[in-house]
């Protein structure tokens, strides 16, 4: 399932995944992967990409019902 909540608020943050990726440590690919629902990160680096982007877990990683 695509991350589409990670991406929002990405771009609402004015950041390129390149930017996103060297605030928390991680390859662009990494960022693309997890915003298109083909990697699930750990929780720590959920937590990180959260801090990043001033969103909460559930803002970000909750699937909607």
């Amino acid at each position: 399932m695509k991350n589409k909540n990670m991406k929002i608020a990405r771009v609402e943050c004015d950041l390129t995944q390149e930017q996103l990726a060297e605030k928390i440590g991680v390859t662009r690919q990494t960022i693309g992967l997890i915003e298109a629902g083909k990697y699930n990160p750990t929780i720590s680096l959920c937590i990180d990409i959260c801090r990043a982007l001033n969103r909460t877990l559930d803002e970000l990683f909750w699937p909607a019902e």
